[in-house]
């Protein structure tokens, strides 16, 4: 019996309390109690000293990110700059290098998804390079550009040029045949078709390889600018490293996630809007 009137009574707090059932607000109280907790373990475990003597309190960690997010733009110098002038300058290069790879890989995409000769003449070079490591193009870009900044240009487009080119060709190769049936009984010029037909029926698988290659991108970026140096999120953080300031280690790879999340984000807009039926 006192169960039943302990069910019967949270059954009417919810009930009388129709916003505590939303899934959203369930989430986001969960999302909070796990950091509470996360952040409470991790001050627990330097004040216990059960970490490691380099690892920061989260209490002091807190305090440093939010004096680097207040100034982020300051600029005392080469070796002395705000997250935010590496965040940008990240951000440029990640811009270029992955419209460099798209501008590459969508074109050669739609000739092999429309040729099957051209197809099988080209995925051995897509599956001998598909799985090398981004890292692994440093070298030979340092080889061959003899420049950090052009290196790491080079880097990013390389490494975006895959995901991209596997689904556009997909995409392109996948299109309905009553689609193309139709542009050829209306008269459709080969051109028009790809333009009018194929390209606006492939595009969401488009999109979705754009989608993969923005984050490769950003992964790219941080490991590069590591080793070519310059200014950027990724010499940030070996700078950092350097002086052993985890405290603003730790602020960069939270700032580097979130921007990933955006930048996920913007894309999963995008593929919504070029989707059919959405």
């Amino acid at each position: 019996m006192d169960n039943s009137r302990r069910l019967s009574k949270q059954r009417s707090h919810f009930s009388a309390h129709p916003w505590l059932q939303n899934p959203n607000l369930q989430a986001t109280i969960l999302f909070f109690l796990l950091l509470t907790a996360l952040l409470l373990v991790w001050e627990l475990g330097v004040q216990l000293k059960l970490f490691s003597p380099v690892m920061p309190a989260a209490s002091r960690t807190i305090a440093d990110f939010w004096s680097w997010i207040v100034d982020p733009f300051y600029d005392n110098g080469p070796n002395d700059k705000g997250i935010g002038l590496h965040l940008l300058a990240s951000l440029q290069r990640v811009t270029i290098g992955f419209l460099i790879g798209s501008a590459i890989a969508i074109p050669l995409g739609i000739a092999i998804g429309l040729s099957e000769v051209v197809s099988k003449a080209v995925d051995p070079f897509i599956q001998l390079l598909r799985p090398v490591s981004p890292l692994a193009w440093l070298p030979l870009g340092l080889a061959i550009l003899k420049s950090s900044e052009a290196t790491a240009l080079f880097v990013i487009a390389i490494t975006s040029i895959a995901p991209t080119l596997i689904n556009t060709k997909f995409g392109v190769s996948h299109v309905s045949r009553d689609y193309l049936n139709v542009a050829r009984t209306l008269g459709a010029s080969r051109w028009r078709t790809i333009a009018k037909v194929i390209l606006p029926a492939a595009a969401p698988q488009i999109v979705a390889g754009l989608r993969i290659s923005i984050g490769i991108s950003w992964l790219v970026i941080v490991a590069a600018e590591m080793i070519v140096g310059g200014t950027g999120i990724g010499s940030f953080v070996w700078n950092e490293w350097n002086n052993l300031n985890v405290t603003s280690i730790i602020t960069a790879i939270v700032v580097i996630g979130l921007v990933g999340i955006l930048l996920d984000r913007l894309l999963g807009l995008l593929h919504s809007w070029v989707s059919f039926g959405q």
